[in-house]
């Protein structure tokens, strides 16, 4: 099997960045404008999305390249915005190529399969769709550094290493397949709140006030307009403008504080910073209403007590307002976040 034995598809994976204050009218007015250039658009929020413009090459009679200048050129124009864009035959591939492309460039990935393996066999198979630390680590450990290295091993060891299916989905993977369609579902419904330092912060102990500041902030506002968080994304941008993004789905949909913290300090430590000068910190988190929300039943004294306690310091900030009870450690802090956006 090669990477050409599915359909040939042409996909963009379109990157913004500089988005501004008001980010989210900002992202859906980009995403307005690109589809003009096709309806084939599939959000990913906050600020990318990926278009199937295999139909729209003839019309505008350009290549997959020119197509990708032409949306950047429109979107800088329009907004203000820079971009990365990465081209190729399917989603994983044009993701990849934005990840490996300068702001402001455009990566294509040619669908031929010498082309393909040229651009993905001398990665690090951590790179690869679908292989989270643990996968790589594994890998690793058997010698599998870089994703042409899963091409020399037969199916049926990788099998051993990884099990059936991940294997079986990675050896596709390796060779340059990606069956998944661009969807055009809507955006979820999403809010975010972003901390930024006074300075280019290097503190991890900083970063992690920050977090916390952010998930309370988050918590309650969730709580009091009857909503949960589905997915919980973490964005950090660093002093030289580049950005960072990591997320994840909840194991519980929830509106509560501490699981929230959880998991924010969880994708921020697989982010692994070492001395990273931080400028802001924004934590996203895609919502659903309390009644779509299941609470796993713990058995567990302490978890209810202290959903007891926040809910009695709920009753407080409404009645005395959101800064009336904090943690110890955010009280402590002289520096404010800017606004939620």
């Amino acid at each position: 099997m090669n990477a050409m034995t599915t359909r040939t598809r042409s996909i963009l994976r379109i990157q913004l960045h500089n988005l501004g204050p008001a980010a989210q009218e900002t992202y859906e007015q980009a995403l307005a404008l690109l589809r003009d250039l096709t309806p084939l658009v599939q959000v990913l929020p906050p600020d990318a999305a990926d278009l199937d413009v295999t139909g729209a090459l003839r019309f505008f009679d350009r290549d997959i390249g020119g197509l990708a200048a032409m949306a950047a050129l429109r979107l800088a124009a329009h907004f203000g915005l820079h971009t990365t864009i990465g081209a190729g035959p399917n989603r994983m591939l044009a993701a990849m190529a934005a990840d490996t492309a300068a702001t402001g460039h455009v990566t294509v990935v040619a669908p031929d399969p010498e082309a393909i393996a040229a651009f993905l066999n001398p990665k690090p198979v951590a790179t690869l769709y679908g292989v989270g630390p643990a996968t790589a680590r594994t890998l690793g450990e058997y010698g599998l550094h870089r994703i042409g290295d899963l091409l020399n091993v037969p199916l049926l060891t990788l099998q051993r290493i990884l099990g059936k299916a991940t294997a079986v989905t990675l050896s596709q993977r390796a060779r340059g397949l990606d069956p998944r369609p661009v969807t055009t579902e809507a955006a979820p419904k999403s809010t975010s709140c972003s901390y930024a330092f006074s300075h280019d912060e290097l503190d991890p102990t900083a970063h992690r006030r920050a977090l916390l500041d952010l998930c309370e902030r988050l918590g309650l506002r969730l709580r009091t307009t009857g909503q949960v968080a589905v997915r919980l994304g973490l964005s950090i941008s660093y002093a030289d403008g580049s950005t960072t993004q990591r997320s994840r789905t909840l194991e519980e949909y929830t509106a509560h504080t501490p699981a929230l913290r959880t998991a924010a300090y969880d994708l921020y430590a697989r982010l692994g910073l070492q001395r990273a000068r931080v400028r802001t910190i924004t934590v996203r988190a895609d919502l659903t209403d309390t009644q779509n929300a299941v609470q796993q039943l713990l058995l567990d004294p302490a978890d209810d007590k202290r959903r007891r306690i926040e809910q009695a310091a709920d009753r407080a900030r409404a009645r005395f307002g959101n800064q009336a009870i904090r943690p110890s450690s955010l009280a402590q802090q002289r520096r404010r976040p800017t606004p939620s956006t």
